[in-house]
């Protein structure tokens, strides 16, 4: 069998169609795609998380402002996710149980899903698309900072 070369489109299809299925995973829990990369980035960390350094992170994982990913924050506490730490001196917040044992079971089916998409996969091909798409998302983040600087995009 042939298959196409790295491209951004085979890039494309393939984030649009683990994005679909992480969506339907999500669907009727309150949790949307960056809400769910806040939670796995909360539950990760474990703990009780300072509320400015972790919105921080969000917003460097998520490629967005700060501003952002405070409503990122502010929606998963409405929505029951996380919770705020009481009794500290700045502001902290922590995933309540609830949050976390969802987490765990989307996580498990993840898990379930990934293995049956490239559990079967050679090692050496899985470590050369691994390194590959680092390569790719490092030099991508390059690329988004300059524009985001307003250097000239097409040329």
């Amino acid at each position: 069998m042939s298959y196409p070369a790295l491209s951004t489109r085979v890039i494309g299809q393939a984030e649009k169609t683990l994005t679909a299925i992480l969506t339907r995973l999500l669907a009727g829990t309150g949790l949307t795609e960056p809400g769910w990369v806040v939670l796995t980035l909360a539950a990760g960390a474990g703990g009780t998380l300072d509320r400015d350094a972790f919105a921080a992170e969000v917003a460097r994982t998520l490629k967005i402002d700060e501003a952002a990913a405070h409503a990122h924050l502010d929606a998963l506490a409405t929505e029951g996710f996380l919770a705020p730490a009481a009794g500290l001196a700045a502001p902290q917040v922590t995933v309540t149980a609830a949050a976390r044992e969802l987490h765990g079971r989307i996580r498990a089916t993840v898990g379930d899903i990934t293995a049956r998409l490239w559990g079967d996969l050679p090692p050496d091909d899985l470590a050369v698309a691994g390194r590959v798409l680092t390569i790719v998302t490092e030099r991508a983040g390059t690329e988004l900072a300059r524009l985001s600087r307003g250097v000239a995009g097409p040329r």
